[in-house]
């Protein structure tokens, strides 16, 4: 992890609203990229006679979202983040390599996998996860607000940071 010391206030983070709402955009752009990967890999497995099993498709599509991920945040953005004028560097504003990239993608998960981590054993309806989900993504949002930078926990472990583009460069 770098020091904080080494992240330029020149370079400040997105408001945590238009962050939240680039998150949510994301996520309904996900759902084709999803989709078209499931159709993919559903077709593939019905061509070679085998039907890929849910766990098998579950970790292709992992596989599928960190390819995904790890391409457009190595360019800099995804669509949606394009759209919010919101750029991912690394602490020192430098674009991200793959491997940070990658890294960034698996430390992203937290957003999610402790909450289902814990309503597994208790074998909790989907109501009550979903609650469980939302509050999780809440108070992990929330705890960005304790960061000098205002930067996502995840983001401070991958050496990552989002920076607003919006302020000049917005053609670039």
């Amino acid at each position: 992890m770098q020091p904080s010391t080494l992240l330029s206030p020149s370079l400040p983070a997105p408001s945590l609203r238009r962050r939240m709402a680039c998150w949510l955009y994301e996520s309904l752009l996900l759902f084709g990229v999803v989709f078209v990967g499931g159709i993919v890999l559903g077709a593939a497995g019905a061509l070679f006679g085998t039907p890929l099993s849910p766990r098998t498709l579950q970790a292709m599509l992992f596989v599928v979202l960190g390819m995904y991920f790890a391409w457009f945040w190595s360019k800099g953005q995804t669509l949606a983040m394009k759209t919010w004028h919101i750029q991912v560097v690394d602490t020192h504003g430098r674009p991200l390599t793959r491997i940070r990239a990658l890294a960034r993608y698996a430390l992203a998960w937290l957003w999610l996998l402790p909450p289902l981590a814990m309503a597994a054993p208790f074998h909790l309806p989907i109501a009550e996860v979903a609650v469980l989900t939302f509050g999780w993504v809440a108070v992990w949002a929330l705890l960005s607000r304790f960061h000098p930078q205002r930067q996502f926990f995840h983001d401070v472990l991958a050496g990552t940071r989002l920076i607003d583009t919006a302020q000049g460069n917005q053609g670039a």
